[in-house]
């Protein structure tokens, strides 16, 4: 990506050295061997400058994941933005790809850093540049995940540290790159790259200090990552749409906002979360009735969202930073 700064710094050297154990790679690389680990669903005609993407939705549990794991095939999923990627299914008839992982959040989250490394959770020595005292970190919630919803542990003991590098170097350095190259193709193209990371969050989250609660949150990284014409925008729309939408609190975005957000080079990155009241039975992992009202309106949103980056100047968005 042309100007981009190196993906994740010291993590770009973090690769396996001579004498590493590879079986590692070779059995991560298995899981997925008969499904793609990621997928994008692009428009059939020319793509807009918008870009979103589905981190968190994926349903593919390998075989050999689940052998390591010590929980059940519902508690297992307590961590998934459950069918967040067909909700957006309609964007690519607006011109907009979407990049939806297919590989669980329980396995690898790639809305972390991947330095990001729980100690507890892993048999051999971390690096010394992980991250480990990272609030995310801390509550189990690393790039490798130790935990599920409520500080639920995921697997049965710990693992070898070979396991974090094969999922990170097959899975997680491929999705960001993926996301970076449709970015600056819609930037080569428009003059701007936006891209919009979906997620969904329980409908238990109080957005204020006197218990109010959202349909939607709208992350900007308190404007480091977009400029305020598209935050406010994607406001403006949902609430149009009749939603009731915060800005930036509880949730400002995570790590594919901070990594891909860069307004004075032409990209901005927004995370859009949901409130699975809307569209889930919570308890079941399943659609509720609201589930298809949600993505026509998501589709809406989408279309609306899309002409509005098309009109942008990119001088203009530039200078709102």
């Amino acid at each position: 990506m042309p100007n981009a700064k190196p993906l994740v710094g010291a993590a770009a050297q973090w690769h396996f050295g001579r004498g590493m154990d590879k079986r590692h790679s070779i059995d991560a690389a298995s899981d997925f061997a008969g499904t793609a680990a990621f997928s994008v669903a692009r428009p059939n005609g020319p793509c807009g400058p918008v870009v979103f993407s589905s981190p968190h939705s994926g349903r593919h549990y390998p075989a050999r994941f689940l052998s390591q794991s010590r929980l059940d095939a519902i508690s297992i999923r307590r961590s998934e933005d459950a069918y967040v990627d067909e909700l957006f299914a309609g964007v690519a008839d607006c011109g907009a790809p979407l990049v939806k992982a297919h590989f669980p959040r329980a396995y690898l989250d790639v809305n972390r850093d991947p330095l990001e490394l729980d100690p507890r959770l892993f048999r051999d020595p971390l690096p010394a540049q992980a991250q480990t005292r990272s609030p995310r970190v801390v509550g189990g919630l690393g790039a490798i995940p130790r935990v599920v919803g409520e500080g639920i542990e995921i697997y049965a003991g710990k693992l070898p540290l070979s396991e974090a590098h094969a999922r990170l170097d097959l899975y997680h350095r491929p999705y960001h790159g993926e996301l970076a190259a449709l970015l600056a193709q819609a930037r080569r193209a428009h003059g701007i790259g936006v891209l919009v990371d979906c997620h969904s969050m329980p409908a238990s989250v109080k957005t204020g200090p006197d218990g109010d609660k959202a349909d939607f949150v709208i992350g900007d990284r308190f404007g480091r990552a977009a400029a305020s014409g598209i935050s406010d925008t994607a406001i403006a729309l949902l609430r149009g749409l009749g939603y009731r939408v915060a800005h930036n609190k509880p949730y400002a975005g995570g790590y594919i906002t901070d990594y891909h957000g860069r307004p004075a080079r032409g990209l901005h990155a927004l995370q859009i979360e949901i409130s699975r009241g809307l569209y889930l039975d919570e308890a079941r992992i399943v659609p509720n009735a609201g589930f298809a009202r949600l993505k026509a309106d998501l589709t809406r949103f989408a279309t609306d969202f899309v002409a509005y980056c098309l009109r942008a100047h990119p001088a203009g968005l530039e200078a709102a930073e």
